[in-house]
């Protein structure tokens, strides 16, 4: 077995144990680092890094192989990849960029298997008379035509 099939099925078993984490990302490098991005349904703190870390060290012989490895979660500026993590993100403001260049920003209140639903408030002018008038806007958008998103975090 080559060293990255290792430690890909070193990682599965370790996530098994914790069935509220998954991962985001994996990179081996030729020169043997490696790099694992966590995020889970919940949060993932330092302890479930070390954890998952250590399941993963403790399995490789140094002596056999010269690696480094760095676990870390998902920082909250990180873009969201799966639809687990938009379900985690229920109720936040995204910012949704699509394939064609598009930025949507909004609440997240729908993820299904195949699509969000944002919503905003906008101003538009009145039907009738003058003057502006606040609406409820909505937009579903596929994963497909999902280029980024990003939480927006205000302060």
């Amino acid at each position: 077995m080559n060293f990255n099939q290792k430690i890909e099925d070193l990682l599965s078993m370790a996530l098994e144990e914790y069935p509220g984490i998954f991962l985001v990302d994996l990179k081996i490098s030729s020169d043997k680092s490696i790099q694992i991005i966590l995020d889970g349904d919940e949060e993932v703190n330092v302890k479930d890094c070390i954890n998952i870390s250590r399941a993963i060290e403790g399995s490789l012989d140094r002596e056999e192989e010269d690696f480094s490895l760095e676990v870390a979660s998902a920082g909250v500026g990180s873009p969201l990849r799966f639809p687990r993590q938009y379900r985690k993100n229920l109720g936040r403001n995204l910012e949704v960029v699509s394939k064609e260049g598009l930025k949507f920003e909004g609440a997240l209140v729908n993820v299904e298997e195949d699509r969000i639903e944002l919503e905003w408030k906008e101003r538009e002018p009145k039907p009738i008379g003058k003057g502006k008038v606040t609406v409820t806007k909505n937009k579903t958008i596929l994963f497909d035509e999902i280029n980024q998103t990003k939480v927006l975090i205000k302060f």
